[in-house]
């Protein structure tokens, strides 16, 4: 049997015929940079994340860089964030000029560990960026209370968990701003890159939208610079069909891994994920760990199953940020992470029988292999 880690043809053979409708309609009109239906899916976004505005942006990665040069976090600053997450997170913190401090994660939800932020904060500490790994929020509580303990903006990356809710408060909401990404494997996945950042502040919001179209308010006048984030007329327009469905994708997901942890529920060397009993995951990605990792996914592989690593290599011994100072060992929860995790299919169209055979595969690997 073959099950891919995800299959989005199977996503799209539901939804053709909206989508291609909503792409033609974009053609008719011609409105490719920042038409109509931006300005929609921004509204409709920033209503879905509780927020009180949304900009949209050409990429997740975009989102945090201009989050940052929107906050006037540069050269000089500090910003505290996850050794454990995708590049784009420290990446974009680089780019700016800033330096990323790095805090372990908590080894039960893969998220950064609140209780050892206040020890990373210095006097040039400007933001924190707690990211919610795999479609878990992370402890914004505490983290919120560190950041305003010592002036601190919050950017949320949530890059991976679009109607994640932490205490029934949905991701992007909390923080200063919060950041999606419309990458095509997210749960709200586009045809191409784009992002969006959310923001209770309707100001902040005026000034992202500037520094998305490179500062420039009005048309050629620039107070400040800015960038080329603009998200395609044509990628809202999909994700506008898209976003009616996400709840139930997500539920689906949900569905899934409790699937999984059912299966999973006697076999001692799977751990499975840990969901706080105040969070909704969304499960952008189900993240087993196991020992013997590379090994179970070679097997798995042989065996027509899709699995993917996120992430084989903690930021903070990437080569790219070796004059930060950091070395093997300084986060070790993270480190063992990178060792041990292993994503499984958890896509919504999954059906029980894939399901079963991917339980069914691990447990057989464990049991030769003890």
């Amino acid at each position: 049997m073959e099950v891919p880690l995800l299959d989005l043809k199977a996503q799209f053979a539901r939804i053709k015929d909206e989508v291609t409708a909503a792409i033609h309609s974009v053609l008719e009109s011609q409105r490719f940079i920042l038409g109509p239906e931006v300005s929609e899916l921004e509204k409709a976004i920033a209503e879905y994340s509780n927020c009180a505005a949304a900009v949209g942006v050409s990429s997740g990665t975009d989102a945090l860089l201009a989050s940052l040069m929107t906050l006037g976090i540069g050269q000089g600053d500090e910003v505290i964030t996850t050794p454990y997450t995708f590049f784009a997170t420290a990446g974009s913190i680089w780019r700016v000029g800033a330096k990323p401090v790095f805090v372990d994660i908590e080894p039960e939800t893969f998220n950064i560990d609140p209780t050892k932020i206040e020890a990373a904060v210095t006097d040039k500490t400007k933001a924190i960026i707690p990211v919610h790994l795999f479609g878990q929020m992370a402890e914004m509580d505490l983290i919120v209370e560190a950041a305003r303990k010592y002036n601190l903006f919050v950017i949320e990356d949530a890059a991976q968990a679009i109607g994640a809710t932490y205490k029934g408060r949905k991701a992007g909401s909390i923080g200063t701003v919060g950041c999606f990404s419309f990458f095509p494997s997210k749960n709200l996945g586009g045809m191409g890159d784009g992002g969006m950042i959310v923001t209770q502040d309707v100001e902040l919001a005026d000034r992202l939208r500037q520094c998305r179209n490179h500062g420039s308010k009005p048309k050629y006048y620039h107070k400040w610079v800015g960038g080329n984030f603009r998200l395609d007329t044509l990628q809202a327009a999909i994700l506008l069909v898209k976003l009616r469905y996400l709840d139930d994708w997500s539920a689906k997901r949900r569905a899934n891994a409790a699937r999984y942890n059912e299966l999973f529920a006697d076999v001692e060397e799977v751990i499975t994920p840990t969901i706080r009993e105040y969070n909704v995951s969304i499960y952008n990605q189900y993240v087993i760990r196991v020992p013997r990792r590379d090994e179970l996914q070679a097997y798995l592989k042989d065996k027509g199953i899709g699995t993917a690593i996120y992430y084989p290599l903690s930021l903070h011994e990437q080569e790219c940020f070796k004059s930060l100072g950091y070395k093997k060992g300084d986060f070790p929860e993270s480190e063992r992470a990178a060792a041990e995790s292993l994503a499984l299919p958890i896509y919504p169209e999954l059906t029980d029988e894939q399901i079963q055979y991917v339980a069914t595969m691990i447990k057989e690997f464990f049991s030769r292999k003890s």
